[in-house]
């Protein structure tokens, strides 16, 4: 295959198909939600008190009242099929990170022959998919296959579409015929609860009319994509969604020219595209724009409960990756799927919210004299130094890995941001000035013709992976292609203990006295003890530099280096009790889910280890040596043959033995044990690939493109 003659076929071969136009008003007023069956929705399809029971379940986590399942289910059924649903499945996140569904028809034959359409109230609230099949980490064996999915009516159902019709899908948890939770949903709703449990006696304490507290979340969503051509063309990117073979372009990221540069015609179509099926299932999308690494792109939704901002980040990811192909595209959500450029991350913006409208992370304008605002604040500061490793945990993956510490990607060290202005507030207070030093300004741009603009108090920090970002903390750190379920159950459990130990102390200090000003006076000696014991974890400075690496460790602040490393820590005692404590998971949940990191670890490297060698072995190495063959073939008296030869000669040689060491490394496991495995494949497969992956690399750069297999990173980053 000529290569170049495969640029022009990349460039031009994409199609646009069935893309209707849609006015804003119509997107707005049509198309918005339309797929999702909301509480208008089965208000309208509802007697009033069979809602009535609904609404309490939703809003005051009361226990759902199975005697009007059938009424619902009879409503669910019948928008569905007036949707165009034939099927419906129920919808959930097990412990491999993706979603899983099996379809049901809502066809039932009947004696005489015919058929009807049925769905009862027993459908919708439970189903039992097979446990065993599933990663379970011990919980379920191969002859224990019984598991049950459980409607979550917090979560509402919608319609998804495809080319033959629609499946209504219900949001579900997963748990073991044992009751322990087999998915990443129930320990998420779990927190959730758990946070409320936590904050309501605070908020009771500063006079809150406040009912109940949940966690808020927008996750950014961050991809590549790159022509389908090239992407088959490639059996790694296919086989392990990352390159392991690419030399480096003579142009890259280094132009900084690809960020917010205007977006491609081919690609803003599929983006227009992606969004409209993303507003029909109500799913907030706010934000689009290239990123950094050329073919990088990012989407970015508005906050919602954190529980359904989960869910919709399991939709954005199946939707980029479905509608990129109609566009003659690959959607990459690997965390670095090119090596030399940016990686890919899902920025968490995090924070808490009542029943009432009101952010708990909100500083207003007077942040010095926002106490509630402080204690709050304090308590995320506590909660952060206090479980560095768990938020470690909860984004750690072989794909991961790549990314943390390079290019833009927040360090493996966990550190807060502040920024001047709070940090200045909290400096005052700790040591007695109070008042506010940095304030907010005005900028002038020199220009009449300009306006002048209002200045934030404070500078953005990218490097941070934990910052405060004016209402909210971004966490920067977790992976493009993981679920966010994880990090935020990590996130409203630790920050539920972090409140609940302050709110203890906040009752002490207040003793019997109720007046404002000995609250104001109570919660700032709080969050003076809190900022002095836990400043070590505030840094507002270059989170790459060597420099950090080292102030770090004289701070004694944790560097979980890579996934084993925090793997290792995920079942330490103190993280044992802080869950039991919270009922967000039992010991026998957390070590199952520490045994299936460990196996996914160990498989994704296997995967990777043997997709090395196989390329290596029958695409590269002969490559090298049809190119050499042919070079003999001319006049040796040549300096140029006789050099190139020699080059290429010697770079066949070191893949050969790079190879011969891969192949005996891959063949060997490690032990029995899937930790002594996953071990293995860091310590010995890993360093294995990278130096079969160097003498390639290095072979790219010599052997004549018409020899060489693979789309190079040239066509595949550039070519849209």
């Amino acid at each position: 295959m000529n290569q170049e003659f495969d640029v022009l076929s990349a460039a031009k071969s994409w199609r646009l198909e069935d893309f209707a136009d849609h006015s804003p008003s119509a997107v707005i007023n049509d198309v918005y939600a339309s797929d999702v069956l909301t509480l208008e929705e089965l208000r309208q399809r509802l007697s009033r008190p069979v809602f009535k029971s609904l609404q309490a379940t939703l809003e005051k986590s009361s226990t759902l009242d199975p005697s009007i399942a059938d009424t619902v289910a009879l409503a669910m059924k019948t928008w569905a099929m007036e949707k165009g649903a034939t099927h419906y499945t129920h919808w959930f996140q097990p412990l491999t990170g993706s979603t899983a569904e099996k379809h049901d028809s809502f066809l039932t034959p009947t004696t005489d022959g015919l058929a009807i359409a049925t769905f009862s109230g027993k459908e919708l609230i439970q189903a039992e998919p097979d446990a065993s099949s599933f990663p379970s980490g011990g919980l379920r064996a191969t002859f224990e296959a019984r598991g049950y999915t459980a409607w979550d009516p917090s979560s509402p159902a919608f319609i998804m579409r495809h080319s033959n019709g629609a499946t209504l899908c219900i949001p579900t948890a997963f748990a073991s015929w044992t009751g322990e939770a087999l998915d990443l949903k129930t320990p998420l709703l779990r927190s959730i609860e758990a946070l409320n449990q936590a904050v309501m006696p605070a908020l009771k304490l500063m006079g809150s009319d406040a009912n109940k507290v949940g966690s808020s979340l927008g996750a950014e969503q961050e991809y590549f994509l790159i022509a389908e051509e090239y992407y088959y063309g490639r059996p790694d990117l296919v086989m392990t969604g990352r390159t392991l073979f690419g030399a480096k372009p003579p142009r890259g990221q280094e132009l900084e020219d690809h960020y917010f540069g205007a977006i491609p015609d081919r690609v803003l179509s599929f983006m227009a595209d992606a969004e409209k099926q993303m507003y029909a299932l109500g799913i907030p999308v706010k934000t689009r724009h290239n990123e950094v690494a050329p073919g990088q792109f990012e989407i970015a939704p508005i906050y919602e409960q954190s529980n359904v901002a989960a869910d919709h980040q399991q939709l954005i990811m199946q939707i980029l990756r479905n509608t990129a192909r109609k566009y003659g595209l690959v959607a990459l959500l690997h965390e670095k799927p090119f090596a030399g450029v940016n990686g890919s991350g899902k920025h968490c913006n995090w924070s808490m919210g009542t029943d009432t409208g009101e952010n708990l992370l909100e500083p207003g304008d007077t942040p010095h004299e926002n106490m509630q605002f402080l204690f709050f604040c304090a308590a995320v500061i506590k909660a952060v130094d206090d479980h560095q490793d768990l938020l470690r945990v909860s984004v750690a993956s072989a794909q991961n890995d790549h990314r943390l510490g390079a290019n833009e990607a927040p360090p493996a060290i966990i550190s807060i941001f502040l920024g001047d202005e709070l940090t200045d507030i909290l400096d005052r207070l700790t040591s007695g000035q109070g008042g506010r030093g940095t304030a907010a300004g005005v900028l002038g741009l020199g220009a009449p013709v300009l306006p002048k603009l209002p200045r934030h108090a404070g500078d953005r920090n990218r490097t941070s992976p934990f910052a405060f970002t004016g209402n909210k903390f971004e966490f920067r750190a977790a992976g493009s292609s993981q679920s966010i379920s994880f990090p935020i159950t990590v996130l409203n459990t630790i920050v539920a203990d972090a409140v609940s130990q302050l709110t203890v102390t906040l009752k002490e200090k207040l003793g019997g006295s109720r007046s404002k000003r000995s609250l104001d006076e109570a919660i700032a000696a709080v969050v003076r003890d809190v900022y002095s014991a836990h400043k070590r974890i505030v840094f507002n400075g270059d989170g790459y530099s060597d420099a950090w690496h080292k102030e770090a460790e004289k701070r004694g602040l944790l560097n979980l280096r890579t996934t084993l490393d925090a793997i290792e820590t995920f079942s330490a005692a103190k993280n044992v009790t802080l869950f039991e404590d919270f009922k967000v998971l039992s010991k026998r949940e957390l070590e199952a889910r520490q045994e299936v990191m460990y196996d996914i670890y160990f498989k994704t490297v296997n995967i990777e280890g043997e997709t090395t060698e196989y390329i290596a072995q029958t695409m590269i190495l002969p490559a090298a040596l049809s190119y050499l063959a042919a070079l003999g073939d001319v006049d040796v008296k040549s300096k140029a043959v006789k050099g190139l030869s020699e080059e290429v000669s010697g770079l066949a040689d070191d893949l050969y033995e790079a190879l011969g060491k891969l192949r005996k490394v891959n063949a060997e496991e490690g032990g029995e044990e899937v930790h002594e495995k996953a071990h293995h494949m860091r310590d010995h497969v890993l360093p294995a690939m990278l130096d079969v992956r160097a003498a390639a690399d290095g072979l790219e750069k010599l052997v004549a493109v018409k020899y060489w297999p693979l789309p190079n990173y040239r066509q595949m980053l550039f070519v849209k």
